[in-house]
């Protein structure tokens, strides 16, 4: 009887701490860890820049041919004349970055651009001096700038979602320029041109990323970015021939108007990366 008594009080207290334990609250599954997705800058992308173009000290610089050589020496027509110019720029640009190691690492790439920019100088200016001629001389210059394009290369250090880089390459743009010179009230020297000029262009600039779900993203992209850059260009010099035209013309006769078409650009810009990074 006393065993069976023990076996019987055994099997209860079993059964008990069995019961127990299915009331004791369950261990929770571990997290599953998913990693953050590491920042690059690869991939193809596409935006808009507004800015602030200027010239410093564009100078035309005029020399006469044969005799009249004579007049830019006695300042009638005036051997230096200084046109700077400034206004706004608005354009787009288009390139790809490829980033050799994600999150912190050198970046490289091409891009670009074309802008429209609002640099005009037009000025004239009246001189007399009848000791060596008894007419008013009447003296206009003119140059534009009607629009500036580049493609060029980039190279950077990515700091993960901070970009800064240099750039150099290609420019080309649509240069219009005229020189005109009265003897009182008729023109007698007349020159002008307009044509695409080719040359370089370089400058740098720092280019941050924003957050994906950026207010800015209107069209869903990987990334958006904004950026502030520099860009110093040179189209070159070129000879402008400012001939007779007066009533009685001699052909071969006039001066020579030489001009140097380069400026700056101060700008900021939006891009939007597509990709699949």
């Amino acid at each position: 009887m006393m065993k069976t008594f023990l076996l019987a009080t055994a099997a209860t207290a079993l059964l008990s701490g069995t019961v127990l334990a299915a009331d004791l609250p369950r261990r929770a599954p571990p997290p599953v860890f998913t990693p953050v997705p590491v920042f690059t800058w690869t991939g193809f992308y596409l935006g808009v820049n507004a800015g602030y173009a200027f010239t410093e000290s564009d100078t035309i610089r005029t020399t006469g041919i044969g005799a009249l050589q004579g007049n830019v020496n006695n300042n009638l027509r005036r051997p230096n004349v200084v046109v700077s110019q400034e206004g706004f720029s608005a354009g787009g640009q288009a390139g790809y970055n490829v980033q050799f190691t994600p999150g912190s690492g050198i970046v490289v790439g091409v891009e670009a651009d074309a802008q429209y920019t609002d640099l005009q100088r037009t000025r004239t200016e009246a001189i007399f001096n009848p000791v060596l001629n008894p007419n008013v001389l009447t003296n206009s210059y003119r140059t534009e700038l009607g629009f500036l394009g580049t493609v060029r290369g980039r190279i950077g250090y990515a700091f993960d979602r901070v970009l800064v880089y240099g750039t150099g390459g290609f420019a080309y743009g649509d240069v219009t320029q005229s020189v005109s010179f009265r003897t009182g009230a008729p023109v007698t020297y007349a020159g002008s041109r307009s044509s695409i000029e080719t040359g370089y262009a370089y400058g740098g600039g720092i280019e941050f990323a924003l957050p994906t779900e950026s207010f800015l993203n209107f069209f869903r992209a990987s990334a958006v970015t904004v950026k502030g850059e520099y860009l110093r260009y040179d189209l070159g010099s070129r000879n402008l021939f400012v001939a007779n035209v007066g009533p009685a013309g001699t052909p071969g006769v006039g001066y020579n108007a030489r001009f140097q078409t380069e400026g700056s650009i101060a700008r900021a810009g939006i891009n939007y990366k597509f990709g699949t990074y």
